[in-house]
């Protein structure tokens, strides 16, 4: 149990529990993630994400396996080693933009239909309640345009960062 502090077991506790939630994962991919996200770039072994997280051989698998597919893990092997290793892809922060964007646009689209069709079906509401239909339109359009701007610049640093 020396791969881990308690500091930092009760931190990926924490973030996995964040991540169950907003990321819709498994407990077990959650915490694996969480790990990645706080370790360094090295990442770990197979066995070494096991007796941290004190999962079965069959349970790591499929929830490193499940990571890698959403492109939030990636593995890679050492020149020597036959061991593959896994670390965080850093693209957590872009991915979770990407999918409050998808979220915003869902919303946004919803919202339009909404303040449309009580327009023509339920004038009355509409006009009483108008104000609070195009307030909100207006802010998950801002929230659009700024998730859009910073994926964007996100994308950037990321291509800057490769071509280093």
């Amino acid at each position: 149990m020396g791969i881990c502090s308690e500091e930092k077991r009760i931190l990926i506790e924490e973030v996995g529990l964040h991540l169950e939630g907003s990321h819709k994962l498994t407990p077990l991919a959650s915490r694996i993630y969480a790990i990645m996200i706080l370790s360094s770039e090295e990442g770990f072994s197979f066995e070494e994400i096991m007796e941290i997280t004190q999962a079965s051989k069959s349970s790591v698998s499929t929830n490193i396996s499940l990571l890698v597919q959403l492109n939030y893990v990636e593995f890679y092997t050492k020149t020597g080693d036959r061991k593959r290793y896994f670390r965080g892809t850093n693209n957590y922060l872009k991915l979770t933009l990407e999918e409050y964007f998808q979220d915003i646009e869902k919303d946004l689209k919803l919202v339009k239909k909404i303040n449309k069709f009580n327009k023509v079906n339920n004038p009355t509401k509409f006009v009483e309640n108008e104000s609070m239909g195009v307030i909100f339109q207006e802010y998950l359009a801002i929230q659009k345009e700024n998730l859009k701007k910073t994926i964007e610049k996100m994308k950037a640093f990321q291509n800057q960062d490769k071509s280093l």
